[in-house]
């Protein structure tokens, strides 16, 4: 089982280079499963043991398994996690030509590790919006060929890189993607229409606008003697999507279960498809009788939010709590913060804990340091909005938001079967 996870994992993180392209995948791996799309535009018709998702903004996604009893009767069961990751997104007019080189401006998404973005194959995927034959239609496009680096400058130049280097983002991140010649002149968007045609067959009168990001063309892999560790990009937060996919469709109970996987977190959730918006909400809204039955059903109802935890780095070790330093391969953390960047409380905590030792899966803690500052979730964001009961967890990584992170390979399998359980128990605390 963890072989076959860790492989599909991998195969989920090469097929979702940005988060367009990982709710398509998503999508994908659900409508295999029997689930089926609802449009939110359209009145919905849904029957007591269905299996539905929806969409926003192709970017974000709900999935839904309508229990074959009332959801009043034992809540529902909900895991969240995100879609997107820090990267390099590119500018509206982002063509630069200087020394001769074709480079395109960028602006930084989320809060990236830029120094790992040098020296690196880049390609390039995002949603690219254009008119034919007088309509406006978007796809999904994905270069996925290595088009772009972004070169360090040589140390005989830049003697203090070793030092401490401050990367100003405007003048030394823009990727260099070619070399020309003269007075010639590259338009972003005509090979943009070129890439649509070549990957789609579509011929677009002319690219209105688009969403596109950078990536890392390396492939994550298993890795070390004894292939403990799955070394990838955007492991923050796709492990989780894909964990709570993984649970999602193994869980065969009778109780309703739903995935939300967001869009935006990285940048705090606050978009019509974010945590922070009405997605969530609205989608339950729909599903469920309005009013007091509405609100008791949610008051029965549990979050797990599923977010990747600080794994305590051997060279860092004092960047955390003595107590509270979570190991690779020794299971899920549950993440505790008083000050509510975590929504974890002692009942939600402790019912975790209870089905981690009921699964007989190792589960550790987390505290940040009281003398440094506690990143969020989307879990004190949807416990806010909804009034759910939320507990925050994750599997422990390194390296969180470089271009290339590190996870334990044992953990994945660990996550999945805890939430496999919590999409199965029949009650709840």
């Amino acid at each position: 089982m963890r072989e076959a996870l860790n492989t599909g994992l991998i195969d989920f993180l090469k097929a979702s280079p940005t988060p367009f392209h990982a709710t398509a995948s998503l999508a994908l791996r659900l409508e295999a499963a029997g689930y089926q799309r609802l449009d939110e535009r359209d009145s919905w018709a849904t029957v007591p043991g269905g299996r539905y998702y929806v969409t926003r903004n192709d970017s974000s996604i709900i999935a839904i398994k309508l229990g074959k009893q009332a959801p009043l009767l034992s809540g529902i069961r909900m895991v969240g996690a995100h879609t997107d990751s820090p990267c390099l997104r590119v500018k509206p007019q982002p063509e630069l030509q200087r020394q001769g080189f074709l480079q395109l401006g960028v602006e930084v998404y989320g809060g990236a590790l830029l120094a790992p973005w040098f020296d690196r194959d880049l390609s390039l995927a995002g949603r690219v919006t254009f008119r034919r034959d007088g309509k406006v239609e978007s796809q999904l496009i994905d270069f996925k060929l290595p088009i772009a680096v972004i070169p360090n400058l040589a140390i005989h130049l830049n003697r203090t890189a070793n030092e401490g280097w401050q990367i100003n983002p405007q003048n030394e991140l823009p990727p260099i993607l070619a070399q020309v010649a003269g007075d010639e002149r590259i338009d972003f968007r005509a090979l943009l229409t070129e890439q649509l045609a070549r990957e789609h067959e579509l011929n677009a009168d002319v690219v209105l606008d688009y969403e596109l990001s950078f990536y890392d063309t390396q492939d994550a892999a298993l890795i070390g003697i004894n292939r403990d560790f799955i070394a990838g990009a955007r492991l923050d937060n796709l492990l989780s999507c894909y964990a709570g996919l993984q649970a999602l469709l193994a869980a065969d109970s009778d109780e309703t279960c739903v995935l939300v996987c967001n869009d935006h977190e990285e940048v705090g959730s606050c978009s019509a498809c974010g945590a922070d918006g009405p997605m969530l909400e609205q989608t339950l809204q729909r599903l469920l009788p309005e009013g007091d039955t509405y609100v008791r059903t949610i008051q029965r109802s549990l979050m797990v939010s599923a977010d990747n935890a600080h794994g305590v780095h051997p060279n860092y070790a004092d960047r955390h709590d003595g107590n509270h330093g979570p190991k690779l391969n020794a299971g899920p953390v549950i993440k505790v913060n008083n000050n509510q960047r975590y929504a974890t409380n002692s009942e939600t905590a402790g019912f975790f804990r209870h089905l981690c030792m009921a699964e007989e899966v190792p589960v550790q803690s987390f505290v940040v340091r009281s003398d440094m500052g506690c990143g969020s979730t989307i879990g004190p964001i949807t416990a806010s909005h909804l009034g759910v009961r939320t507990v925050d967890i994750g599997l422990p990584t390194f390296a969180m938001h470089s271009i290339r992170e590190l996870c334990g390979s044992h953990d994945l399998a660990h996550l999945v079967k805890v939430l496999t359980a919590f999409y199965r128990s029949r009650e709840l605390p």
